[in-house]
């Protein structure tokens, strides 16, 4: 790979290009664009929709129509992107979709987002051409608490099989048969609930129809909840949600819209707002105080990290053998959960177990998943948290509710689970926990006070990064991945012996939470996930405090009920076991 650059034509304009994976990135450096519908950028480029072919002019006068995100970049070429046989190709292209799509938009989760819609408007298809008939409609695949599949919205395009391959490894969608009866699904046509999937959404994400979509029969429950007069309902939601919200409402990708939330969320009709970032903290007492008795005292390293419940599900099915090194802390959600079943009746008085509803909003479709575990149910037999909801269906929710986002006034979260530290906001982005981990790790083990608390070699959405840490003579070495292709990895290391770290942080998204399957999607702009990163870098330099320790709340509940991080209270409430769960999936990969 070079660095020279070299220069091509793009409707008249000089274009200087490097190493450009291919002439849609050099277009799109132009600031200029073509429609595609299996394109993304994260992910190899496939060429399946044919919707971004251009018309390219070579020196010697010869002209071509190419898909211009299979065409490598070439100097001295002259790029047109709106000629009359381009768009004919891609109108044709477009009728063809169309003729044997499920045209039920009105209805249709993505309506108003779906690129296929977006593209139809955009080249004045008002009617649809039937080439062929339609054969009986394929039953909708509602299987799963956090996805939905519907093939008759399925265009083909592959990103989903590509996301689930080159993210995860998996491989749990593919094409079956050929022709005219290709379709994509699970192994044998088995429901998703059945199959190897994780629940972490990135097929969704992806999608740019209806054929994936967030499994959203929980939103309608919520609703009645809260206009139930003989229910209070109490809200948390995560870190990441907070800078990817404002995106469905015209903000800027990485907007930090913490205050604007709690507004939204009180105007919505929740009795009460707290912040998983309270619980993230937490997390980070209990799971550092954790890792460093596994330090101290011979336990099973490297310790895993288990905020992520797409990795827990991986590690249950696919690694049963591993689950030794994973850390029995709940999620920042678990905990905040049990944390609110046991102390709210308590400290309000209206609210009893009987009448508590708890809903959480995350960024996260497999949290839909983590909430119905058995792990995670009371003693009564119901579950911590009630119900889950992503960023998008609670963008869904404001706006239902008439709502102007953009101009509410910003407000507090309610007390005593509502205040954080830097520490806990930056979990939303890969290297987040572990950073978060090294701070309180630093002052516990070394009594002194860290006063650079950034550790940039932490930071950033990069796939893989290692770090090593000296806590005053105390050597740590600290590996940070995501997507489980990379985790996998780290897994097979373990095994043969070769992995020299003691921590080793996971999360499946790309990027991190960030990037998680029920975020606004940003499939075609693979800047977004740096920028929702970078507004929570920036959270957490303007907090007060930026050590989970340093947070009043934490310590008050710890004074109050707790005793100490890992004791007997707190590993009650707190921390959970994780099983074998081979068995979920007729099948095992990575074997």
């Amino acid at each position: 790979m070079t660095d020279e650059k070299k220069t091509l034509i793009i409707e008249g304009k000089e274009v200087e290009f490097t190493n450009e994976p291919n002439l849609l990135e050099v277009i799109r450096k132009a600031g200029m664009s073509v429609p595609t519908l299996c394109y993304r950028p994260d992910l190899t480029s496939f060429g399946a929709c044919r919707m971004c072919v251009v018309e390219v002019e070579y020196p010697n006068g010869r002209k071509m129509i190419n898909s211009s995100c299979t065409m490598p970049p070439e100097a001295g070429i002259k790029v047109h992107l709106n000629t009359e046989k381009v768009r004919k190709i891609r109108k044709m292209v477009l009728e063809l979709l169309l003729a044997n799509h499920d045209r039920e938009c009105t209805t249709c989760d993505k309506s108003g987002n779906c690129e296929l819609q977006k593209y139809a408007e955009e080249y004045g298809i008002k009617k649809v051409k039937q080439y062929a008939q339609r054969e009986e409609m394929t039953p909708i695949d509602d299987s799963s608490c956090a996805l939905v599949r519907d093939n008759n919205k399925c265009i083909l395009c592959g990103a989903c099989v590509r996301a689930c391959s080159e993210h995860q490894g998996l491989q749990v969608l593919g094409f079956a048969n050929r022709g005219s009866k290709t379709v994509v699904e699970p192994m044998a046509g088995r429901p998703l609930a059945t199959s190897e999937c994780i629940n972490c959404g990135q097929c969704a994400a992806v999608c740019p129809t209806g054929a994936l979509t967030i499994n959203s029969t929980q939103l309608d429950e919520v609703w009645n909840a809260i206009t139930n007069p003989n229910k209070k309902v109490v809200v948390q939601f995560a870190p990441s949600v907070r800078v990817a919200i404002g995106e469905m409402f015209g903000l800027e990708p990485g907007v930090n819209s913490t205050k604007k939330i709690n507004a939204a969320l009180r105007k919505i009709g929740f009795d009460l707002v707290f912040d998983t970032n309270f619980s993230a903290d937490l997390t980070i007492m209990e799971e550092a105080h954790e890792f460093l008795d596994r330090l101290n005292n011979g336990g099973k390293l490297p310790l895993f990290t288990s905020c992520c419940p797409g990795w827990v599900r991986f590690l249950e099915t696919q690694h049963p053998d591993m689950l030794e090194h994973l850390s029995s802390c709940k999620s920042p959600q678990g905990m905040l959960g049990a944390i609110i079943r046991e102390y709210v009746p308590k400290y309000y008085e209206d609210i009893t177990p009987e009448n508590l509803v708890s809903v959480s909003i995350m960024p996260c479709t497999a949290k839909k998943y983590e909430a119905k575990r058995e792990q995670f149910k009371m003693s009564n037999g119901r579950q911590e948290i009630d119900y889950v909801l992503t960023t998008q269906e609670l963008g869904r929710m404001i706006k239902g509710a008439g709502i102007d986002f953009k101009s509410l006034e910003g407000e507090e979260p309610d007390s005593p689970f509502g205040k954080y530290t830097g520490a806990a906001t930056i979990f939303g982005v890969s290297g987040g926990v572990a950073e978060a981990a090294a701070r309180t790790a630093y002052e516990v083990v070394t009594g002194e006070t860290l006063k650079d608390v950034e550790i940039n070699d932490m930071r950033g959405t990069k796939r893989v990064k290692t770090v090593e840490l000296d806590l005053k003579g105390t050597h740590i070495k600290v590996k940070i991945v995501n997507t489980l292709k990379e985790a996998e990895k780290c897994i097979r290391e373990i095994k043969e012996g070769k992995a020299d770290y003691q921590l080793l942080e996971v999360m499946a998204c790309p990027g991190g939470c960030i990037n998680g399957g029920g975020q606004p999607q940003s499939c075609n702009d693979s800047n977004i996930k740096e920028l929702r990163a970078e507004g929570l870098y920036q959270d957490d330099r303007d907090v007060q405090f930026r050590k989970s320790h340093e947070n009043p709340e934490i310590k008050d509940l710890y004074s109050k009920h707790l005793e100490k991080p890992n004791s007997h209270k707190a590993h009650e409430l707190l921390h959970t076991t994780y099983v074998n769960k081979r068995n979920d999936c007729y099948i095992s990969i990575g074997e």
